[in-house]
């Protein structure tokens, strides 16, 4: 009897969830809270990712093989651990920035960068049913190009056109170019469209423009609460090391808010003309477009109103609200958000790599932001993208209301399980999330100065570039936000160590720098697409400086550059 009485206790606390493993995976959660890793690394990493009604998980591949783009994932003995992995789904346009994975009416929808496929699910893990073509972007992939998907409750589907630019300069993102007005980017991408989601073989003309104003968005999801259309919005990049002389480093550390928003047709969400502010709460014009951190611009009022808006450069890159039984009941319809993590949050800390939540009831926040899960980077200060150990990137909810997270950086899935007494669940059990939240430097909202962390105090105690010389002051300030400060790059832009760019042809890689770069390249084996913008209004004594300190750096060992090498390249150029 007393042996009864024990197993029912066990098998009513957990629900017959398997065990969570025993550092909780790394993370940090709520009290009550277990976690398991589901698997520890998918070859081909991992973006979004979309659970069965069976518990089956399918996952869009990072980069795909030969074999296919997609991953399915069984577990066949209950432990949380997948032990059967396939790939399937050799399809056109296999780029790494592929995004979306959704189970909609039966139905496995998954995107590349400019296509959007779909596949009937049968009882077997991989799908043998055919391929379906359901929308061709008729563009070649550029940057922002990423394809999430949302449905309405009405048959349509809902995906992004994102930018092909960081501001619509006349030169993207080359300092002190200005902004083209009107934009011309406007009339065809940065924006949501909708389109019918039954319908085989659509182009952009088969589909309505939904809204506008939206640079790059990698996370959306419908509503069914208060039936809308929810996204979140990466801001744009480099104030500071664009338009040095109007915002301050921790200005282009904060700023702008990456922002949670909700979309109803015809909406506008301020881009490329205005950027959000968290701080002040309130839209204000870009420098591209006469903008100084002051002025706002006539037509603010007809902007869209964030639900919330977050810290500078999160990286939100998916969300989802939470319709399962399983979690305390203050998360019922509150929406999750992934953070990817910063690329140019230095000199302060990179920020984000964590999962955010925020209460919601009929679409409108009940109280502040939370953090939800954290210690995805396994690193106290991250001063590098590359020093995080993982990146949170995809979310999904089991059949049993599990929360699963997916990694980018290599293919980690975790499944978050909660086991506690869901009406004792409370403040006390958030206490040590909400710790994290006012204290982590990948959270916080950095001090100015006294949260710098990738520069050296010197004997007066005051932050100095000195060691580094001129050429080191000015590659912190164009060049590192994409290529860091430790040369390594990030999963958008490449490294600089031991690279034939750097060290090869110094003509070449003058002309990088004064005409900028586009288009994919290949550094150690590995593709890179992102737009390298032109330096060309720097003197050449600033551009001989930046490549000699490169070249000498980052364990690189090549000769300097002169700035009557760097004249001779630009007269090249400017000659008939």
């Amino acid at each position: 009897m007393i042996a009864a009485i024990f197993l029912v206790q066990c098998t009513s606390k957990d629900n017959g969830l398997p065990p969570g493993d025993p550092d909780n995976a790394g993370l940090f959660v709520p009290d009550g809270f277990e976690v398991v890793a589901v698997v520890d690394s998918l070859k081909g990493r991992a973006r979004h990712l979309t659970v069965n009604t069976n518990g089956d998980i399918y996952v869009k591949l990072r980069f795909p093989n030969d074999e296919g783009g997609n991953a399915a994932l069984r577990d066949t003995d209950n432990d949380g651990k997948a032990d059967i992995i396939e790939t399937f789904d050799d399809y056109i346009d296999r780029s790494s920035y592929g995004t979306e994975m959704r189970i909609h009416n039966g139905y496995l929808y998954f995107s590349s960068v400019t296509r959007i496929y779909r596949q009937k699910l049968t009882d077997q893990l991989v799908p043998d049913t055919e391929l379906e073509l359901i929308l061709t972007d008729r563009q070649p992939p550029r940057q922002h190009d990423t394809k999430p998907i949302a449905f309405d409750n009405e048959g349509n589907l809902y995906t992004v056109y994102g930018a092909p630019s960081d501001v619509c300069q006349v030169d993207d993102r080359s300092p002190l170019s200005p902004g083209m007005f009107p934009c011309p980017i406007l009339e065809d991408r940065a924006g949501v469209w909708k389109f019918d989601a039954n319908k085989l073989n659509q182009f952009q003309e088969d589909g309505e423009k939904f809204a506008t104003g939206l640079r790059s968005v990698v996370g959306m999801d419908w509503n069914d609460q208060d039936n809308n259309l929810y996204a979140v919005v990466h801001g744009r990049d480099y104030m500071h090391p664009t338009w040095p002389t109007e915002f301050t480093p921790w200005e282009g550390s904060v700023l702008p808010s990456e922002v949670f928003v909700r979309l109803k047709d015809g909406d506008d969400a301020g881009w490329p003309y205005h950027y959000y502010d968290q701080i002040k709460g309130d839209y204000f014009l870009n420098p591209e477009y006469g903008g100084d951190g002051e002025k706002q611009g006539e037509d603010v009022d007809k902007l869209t109103d964030p639900v919330v808006g977050f810290l500078g450069h999160f990286a939100p890159n998916d969300i989802m609200f939470y319709e399962g039984d399983q979690f305390p009941e203050r998360y019922k319809n509150g929406a999750f958000i992934a953070f990817h993590g910063s690329t140019s949050s230095a000199p302060y800390p990179q920020t984000g790599y964590f999962i955010g939540f925020v209460p919601m009831e009929n679409g409108i926040p009940t109280g502040p932001w939370e953090v939800f899960a954290d210690g995805f980077a396994e690193q106290e200060i991250i001063k590098n993208t590359s020093d995080a150990m993982y990146r949170p990137m995809g979310l999904a909810v089991g059949p049993d209301g599990s929360l699963y997270v997916s990694d980018s950086e290599k293919g980690k899935i975790w499944r978050i399980m909660y086991k506690g007494d869901k009406d004792e669940f409370g403040e006390a059990e958030l206490a040590g999330m909400e710790e994290r939240k006012r204290t982590a430097s990948n959270i916080k909202t950095p001090v100015e100065f006294e949260d710098i962390v990738v520069r050296d105090k010197d004997e007066k105690g005051k932050y100095s570039d000195e060691n580094i010389g001129e050429g080191g002051k000015l590659f912190n300030t164009y060049c590192s936000v994409c290529h860091q400060r430790n040369g390594l790059g990030n999963d958008r832009f490449p490294p600089l160590d031991d690279a034939e760019w750097i060290l090869g042809d110094k003509t070449r890689l003058i002309n990088v720098v004064l005409q900028g770069l586009s288009g994919e390249i290949f550094v150690h084996e590995k593709s890179y697409n992102n737009v390298m913008p032109k330096l060309d209004r720097l003197t050449d004594e600033e551009i001989a400086g930046i490549l000699t300190y490169v070249r000498g750096n980052f364990g690189n060992k090549g000769s300097k550059i002169t700035p009557e090498e760097v004249a001779k390249v630009r007269k090249a150029n400017e000659t008939p």
